[in-house]
Formats: C-alpha cells, sequence, structure tokens
C-alpha cells in the first residue's frame, strides 16, 4: 500500500460538522481550508470566518489549544475553488440534502487534484448514489467517511464504500483516521444510517415505545439507561437532547424515506415519537435552544410532559433494587430483569430484548462482522459493551432463546425470528460471535479476523471485545520482571534492540494508579533494574489515567499515627523518587494517557521524556484538598523558570515564573496535550500522539532511539530564583485578588506558600540553590498545610464527593 501524505485538507461546509472536523484536522496539525457558500453581505467568506471565530468559543473545546486555529483558512466557492487543487483530502460535510450534494459534485469535480480523495460525511445517505454525480476518473477515490459529534472527542469514524471505490483508498484513509486523527474505524456497509446510527437510533425508538409502554417518567429512564446499564451517563433523553431533537428526527426520517417493511421488519416502529414531535412542533430542540426533553432554569432540572406541554420538576431515581441487579454477572441480571415484577426491570429487559433482536436480524446488510456492529456501539455511543457482547457474556444460546420466546409470545418490536445462525452452527458452538479466530460474518459464514494493516502493528495492545482471546492482555503480557500488588514491571518478547537489552515497562496497578508507598519503592526498583539490564524504562498503564497523584487514604493512617512527621517522611521519598527519575542513568519515558494529576504530573515532568495522547490532562491540582505540590512540582517551575529565563535576553525571572506560578496556585489543568504543553508540563521536545492504543508504541521506540543516540542523564546544578522581590510582586496580586472576592483567604494563604517556594524563600534575587533546598520548602509547606483544620475539610470533601471544597 503507497503511503498517503495528507499535507492540506478542504473541509465543504462550514456548519456543526464541518467546522469541528476541521478543528480536528489542525488538532493534528493538519492545515484546513473550511469552505462555505459566499456571504450575501461582508466579506465573501464571511460565513467560514464566523464559523472559525465560533469554535473558539464552544464548550467543551472542539480545538486542542486556541492557536491552532489559525491553520483554517477560510474559503468560499465563488472565489476560491482552485484552492482544491491543493488539496490531498477533501471531505464533504454540508446539509443532509442530497439534491444539494449532488450539485456541490458537479462544481468541484474539475478542481479536485487527480491524487485526492474525496469523502461525503454523511449520516445516512446513500453513498453510492452520491457517487454517480462525479466523473468516472473520481469514482475510485470517493467514499463515505462518517465522523461523530462532537469529532474531536468521539473515537468512532463509519468508512463506507461504493461498488467503485478502490480497495487501496478504503485502506489509505483507514490508516490517515486511525493513526493521524487517533480515530477507531468502522467498515459500514452502504446502508440507511449505516451501522452505528442505525442500530443506535432503532434502540432510542424502541426506548422511547418501551417508555410509552411502561409509562415511565424521562429523569427514571435515563437514570436506568445510563451508566447503571454501562452505557453514556447522560441516558438515553438527555442524550438525545445533546444530539439536537431535529437531528435526530432527521436520522429517523432517514429510515422512514429509506426502509420498509419489505426491507426491515422492524419499520413499523420507526414511526416518530409523539412527545419527540411535539417538541419539535415547539421549536423545543434540545441543547441548541435550551430545551427539549429536559430544561434548566437556574440550579435546577425541569422535564417536559406531554400532557399539559409543559415543564415539570425533574430529578427522579429508579428503584435502588435495579441498580443492584445491573450490578450482577450478566446471566443473572438478565434472568432477574425478564422476571422482575417491577416495570422499570421490565422495562430495562425489553430494551436489551429488542437490541439483541435489531442487531441479529440486521448484522448481515449493515456490516461485515459482529465486530464492527460492538465496536461502532462503543465508540460512537459510549456503551460500555455492544450488544453481542452482551449477549455473549450473559450466555449466547440461554440469552437467544428467551428472546426468541418473547418473539413468538408477540412481545417483541416485530414477529422476524432469530437468524438460523444463532440457533446452529459455529456461533452456537462457540458459545457467541467473538472468538480467538475471529468474530462472525453471516455473509462469509465464518469467523472473520480483524483486518490487517500496517497501522495497526502501532497498536500493541487494541481494545478488545469478550471474546477475543486471540489479542493479548497488557496485565499479563510478555515476560515479568517484578511484580507486587501495586506495580508490576516487564518487557515485551519480542523488544529486542540490537545490542540485545530491552525497555523496562512499569505499570501501576492500584486504582487510578495512585502513587502509594509501596509503588514508590517499586518504582526505585524498577529504575535500579532499568540501569543494571535495560537500555530504557517506560512508565505505562494500559487504562487511563496515567496517575492521579499520591494516594491519600493510604498516608493518612501515617499521619493520624506519626503527625506531620510522618507526612514528611512520606513526601521526602516521593521527591527522592522524582529525583531517582530524572537522573536515571537510563531514559526515563513516561507514556501519558488521561489524567496525570498531582503527583502523577510530577513523575512525567521528572522523566526523561513524555509521550502523551491528546487526551491527556495533565497539572498539579494539590490546591483542591488544601495542599501544595510536595513531590517536587514547585521545583520544577522554578528550575523552568531559570532555564527560560536564562536563554532569554533579560534578566528578570519573574516573567517566566508567572505562569507556571498561576498554573499550581489556581490547580489549572490542560485540557488537551497540547494546552498542557503551553502551561508548561510538556516540552517541545515531547511528543503528542493522536491515538490512545500507540501511546506505549510510540513511547518504546523513543526510549530506544534515545538510548540509542547516547542520552546522557542531565548533570545537578544550581540555578538562580526570584527571591524576596519576586515574591512580593506575586504576594501583591494574590491581595488584590482577595479584596476582589476572586480567591479566599485560605487560598491567599496557599498560594503566597506556592510563591514563597518557587521563589526561593527569603533571599535575594538572583540567589543560586539547587533542588533539594527548594523541596526543603516544599516538605515545609506541605507539612504545614496537613496539620490546618480547612486542609482536613477540602481532603473529606474530596474523599466523599470526588469534587473540591472551597473554604
Amino acid at each position: 500500500m503507497s503511503r498517503f501524505n495528507v499535507k492540506k485538507v478542504a473541509v465543504l461546509g462550514a456548519g456543526v460538522m464541518g467546522a469541528q472536523i476541521a478543528a480536528h484536522l489542525v488538532n493534528v496539525k493538519v492545515p484546513v481550508i473550511l469552505f462555505d457558500l459566499p456571504a450575501k453581505e461582508g466579506p465573501k467568506s464571511g460565513i467560514a470566518e464566523r464559523a472559525i471565530a465560533n469554535l473558539k468559543k464552544l464548550k467543551p473545546s472542539p480545538i486542542g489549544v486556541a492557536d491552532d486555529v489559525e491553520l483554517i483558512q477560510a474559503a468560499n466557492y465563488e472565489e476560491h475553488m482552485k484552492l482544491l487543487k491543493g488539496c490531498d483530502l477533501v471531505i464533504e460535510a454540508i446539509a443532509e440534502r442530497m439534491d444539494w450534494k449532488l450539485d456541490l459534485y458537479h462544481k468541484i469535480a474539475p478542481f479536485v487534484a487527480k491524487h485526492a480523495l474525496l469523502a461525503s460525511n454523511t449520516s445516512g445517505l446513500s453513498i453510492t448514489k452520491l457517487s454517480e454525480a462525479l466523473p468516472d476518473a473520481i469514482k475510485p477515490r470517493f467514499c463515505g467517511i462518517h465522523f461523530f459529534n462532537p469529532p474531536r472527542y468521539m473515537q468512532l469514524v463509519e468508512l463506507i464504500n461504493t461498488p467503485t471505490t478502490q480497495a487501496e483508498v478504503l485502506d489509505q484513509l483507514e490508516a490517515f483516521v486511525t493513526s493521524t486523527l487517533g480515530k477507531g474505524v468502522v467498515r459500514a456497509h452502504d446502508t440507511p444510517n449505516f451501522i452505528a446510527n442505525r442500530i443506535g437510533i432503532a434502540g432510542m425508538l424502541s426506548t422511547m415505545k418501551e417508555v410509552e409502554n411502561f409509562g415511565l417518567s424521562f429523569d427514571v429512564v435515563d437514570d436506568l439507561t445510563g451508566k447503571k446499564l454501562g452505557r453514556a451517563s447522560s441516558g438515553t433523553f438527555r442524550t438525545a437532547d445533546v444530539v439536537g431533537l431535529d437531528t435526530m428526527a432527521h436520522v429517523v426520517k432517514t429510515l422512514q424515506d429509506n426502509l420498509s417493511l419489505e426491507t426491515d421488519p422492524f419499520y413499523g416502529s420507526f414511526g416518530t415519537p409523539p412527545v419527540l414531535a411535539k417538541l419539535i412542533e415547539l421549536g423545543n430542540l434540545g441543547q441548541k435552544t435550551k430545551k427539549g426533553f429536559y430544561k434548566k432554569v437556574g440550579r435546577d432540572i425541569f422535564q417536559f410532559e406531554l400532557d399539559s406541554e409543559d415543564y415539570i420538576p425533574a430529578g427522579g431515581k429508579a428503584d435502588e433494587v435495579y441498580g443492584r441487579m445491573l450490578k450482577k454477572p450478566a446471566a443473572e441480571r438478565l434472568k432477574l430483569l425478564r422476571n422482575a415484577e417491577g416495570k422499570e426491570g421490565q422495562f430495562l429487559w425489553a430494551i436489551l430484548r429488542n437490541s439483541f433482536h435489531y442487531a441479529a436480524v440486521h448484522l448481515q446488510s449493515i456490516a461485515d462482522c459482529a465486530r464492527d456492529v460492538d465496536q461502532a456501539m462503543r465508540w460512537g455511543f459510549g456503551m460500555k459493551q455492544g450488544p453481542f457482547e452482551l449477549w455473549q457474556e450473559a450466555g449466547w444460546l440461554e440469552v437467544a432463546k428467551m428472546v426468541q420466546e418473547d418473539i413468538d409470545a408477540g412481545k417483541a418490536l416485530c414477529k422476524a425470528p432469530l437468524p438460523q445462525w444463532v440457533f446452529e452452527g459455529p456461533v452456537a458452538e462457540a458459545g457467541g460471535v467473538h472468538t480467538g479466530n475471529g468474530s462472525w460474518s453471516p455473509a462469509k459464514n465464518q469467523f472473520v479476523p480483524r483486518r490487517v494493516l500496517p497501522v495497526y502493528e502501532r497498536q500493541l495492545f487494541p481494545e478488545k471485545l469478550l471474546g477475543e482471546t486471540d489479542l493479548p492482555d497488557w496485565q499479563t503480557a510478555g515476560t515479568t520482571i517484578a511484580e507486587t500488588r501495586a506495580l508490576r514491571t516487564w518487557t515485551l518478547d519480542e523488544d529486542e534492540s540490537s545490542s540485545g537489552k530491552r525497555v523496562l515497562i512499569a505499570s501501576i496497578k492500584n486504582k487510578m494508579h495512585a502513587i502509594s508507598p509501596e509503588v514508590m519503592e517499586g518504582l526505585m526498583e524498577a529504575v535500579d533494574t532499568a540501569e543494571s539490564d535495560f537500555d530504557a524504562m517506560v512508565i505505562w498503564s494500559g487504562d487511563a489515567p496515567f496517575s492521579v497523584g499520591a494516594d491519600l487514604e493510604a498516608t493518612m493512617p501515617a499521619f493520624v499515627i506519626g503527625g506531620a512527621d510522618a507526612i514528611e517522611s512520606i513526601e521526602q521519598e516521593l521527591q527522592n523518587l522524582m529525583l531517582r527519575l530524572r537522573y536515571a542513568q537510563v531514559p526515563v519515558v513516561s507514556a501519558i494517557h488521561g489524567l496525570a494529576l498531582g503527583g502523577g504530573c510530577e513523575m512525567a515532568v521528572y522523566s526523561a521524556r513524555r509521550v502523551a495522547h491528546m487526551e491527556s490532562y495533565i497539572g498539579l491540582v494539590e490546591v483542591g484538598v488544601g495542599l501544595v505540590p510536595g513531590a517536587g512540582g514547585l521545583t520544577y517551575i522554578a528550575r523552568r523558570a531559570a532555564e527560560n529565563a536564562a536563554t532569554s535576553t533579560g534578566k528578570d525571572l519573574l516573567p517566566f515564573l508567572t505562569e507556571g506560578f498561576t498554573a499550581a496556585a489556581m490547580a489549572k489543568v490542560g485540557t488537551s496535550a497540547l494546552e498542557s504543553r503551553k502551561l508548561g508540563y510538556l516540552l517541545d521536545s515531547d511528543i503528542v500522539v493522536a491515538h490512545k492504543d500507540e501511546v506505549l508504541f510510540v513511547a518504546i521506540n523513543e526510549a530506544k532511539a534515545m538510548a540509542a543516540s547516547g542520552w546522557r542523564a542531565p548533570h545537578k546544578r544550581s540555578f538562580p530564583v526570584a527571591g524576596r522581590s519576586g515574591q512580593a510582586t506575586i504576594r501583591g496580586s494574590l491581595v488584590n485578588m482577595r479584596d476582589g472576592g476572586f480567591i479566599s483567604e485560605f487560598d491567599q494563604h496557599i498560594a503566597g506558600l506556592i510563591a514563597n517556594v518557587v521563589c526561593g524563600g527569603d533571599v535575594d534575587a538572583g540567589t543560586l540553590v539547587d533542588e533539594a533546598y527548594l523541596m526543603s520548602l516544599e516538605r515545609k509547606a506541605f507539612c504545614h498545610l496537613i496539620a490546618h483544620p480547612k486542609t482536613h475539610e477540602r481532603i473529606l470533601g474530596m474523599l466523599n464527593t470526588g469534587k473540591p471544597v472551597r473554604n
């Protein structure tokens, strides 16, 4: 397969999806030309310009760092068509109107470069029909590319070919979307709404229908169909509000217009629910209009009531017995729900039964194999398990019999029986559709393995589905060097470098990968082992977060028994660990995915290099629990300020210190790896990776490259600090913030202690200090605060609620 080198992309359509697709492209530093219609007033490219400007206002932000918006160029179809010739990929993302899309294709066809790929981001229109408007020369380079909203955060991208699409085009695009954009690719058949929306919207319609049948309220349904059911926390109706009720209605209409009872036996259940129709009629379209199934008034939430066409108080919860049922093992759980006397349990069984039924009946027509369905529902709808996974876990044949009994009894959405392959042959014998030999393909009548493309060699431990026993498990893979209940050090068996040595991997096993005394001891031993027997070391765990920092629960008993002295001893051990990582005689690389907070952040910044997934959130957050960073974080801020100042023409340290001080004092966390770099927690030399499953591969190769290039540990050096004068300036601004009501007196007290450390204490500006001295100031501040009553309030609040207390 030839390399698909994407130097520039054109996105056609500056609406919600087009603009956010453009935003995600520039997140990975791919320049974009964003096209839209010429504006009737003002600058001709005004529509695209306004869409670009609006990207900075959206929450959650579609862009990793605001500066990258400059990589998007506004354009219009009247003046800038020739710019298409310089684009390697053209993504059409205009409104879901077949006639509009076909008209646009006629206009752009002469300007699409001979090598470029053209793809439509339709959510459900026929890709084959769209291709009919294209010249024969472009048809082989045309396909569907369906992003999910919001594109930055949703992992799923569906690729859809036509009969004339070249196979290499799909392979090239899959590689680009996977590795460069960081997405999970599923190849869908060219059927209405493809896979995820076909299954997902049918599921939402089924849920709404069963809500009517059982007379349940929206709030209770969302309580049942969110996290408790292993789905997105927003549940059913809140999800609909976020998607947009008009958008949902459009997807439903695509099903209604393009299917029939002959092509889909469930067609009778695709009617627009009365409550959805009424809300759209009233203009209550969900989040975009600030009211839909729900509306928020101040801090109060209200839900729509169809009978009165008004909003009533929300906040209802399901009976706790069903929450307990949903925690049972899958087989027991489904039997309990099916036999439940209460309507909430019967409702849950009904929607699960309907999902199994629908997925089984349509598998052959919408997807190559069952894997594509389950991955699509995981990545596109936020499910922990796809429908086939849950079915298989609960006992394939047992569940199949229960579903078929309900179909025969007229309880299901339609009379279509489950396919024969469910009960007979390889699937029945294997106990499900996912096996070590692949996932079931009804069309091929066999289990088919995952696609073998070079891009997937970068995913050493890809996300696997239940039953995929052929894929490695990071928790047991390779050769274990040492293991405790808190930490495992190991190597990949195939990871042999030219010198015969390997990279040692250290994986924290604690909950949230918190750093307990046992983890500290294990990491110290790991560095010793790496120095004696390996080329390099990587700190990585296969699941997020990287680390939430020190294990508060593990250290509190020491404080209760030994007081501040015991805590100071633990803090010194933690600081010693950070210095051990920094001055290790082999390169230590932190491979970051998810949160790296407090001590987790400090562990990262004291490593020789960082490889971070783009969706990594890094910061020093100790202020939230009434403490200061105590494992070298403030020392790092002071040292980096001195290093940055040394490369500048000015001698004043304070301008270089301000950003780091503010980040620590305000407990700022980077909202992406790119923003974390601006905060100083990642350096320009660090690597940001788009796909979470590639982080380990890149980290290992970076560690090897550092070792092979003769990397040497830094020498311990003293550096200048801002001293009393710098501290006085910072404290003056804190007084103003307190007097203005922006911070509390306790916030001011903590920030003052932070200022004391990063400025070097009671010394003259420019005084040379070393890391050990600043770390002693850190410990003193930390131990002072650990005994403070207001700190105890913050710690208890965080442990009890998971939210910071402001006092």
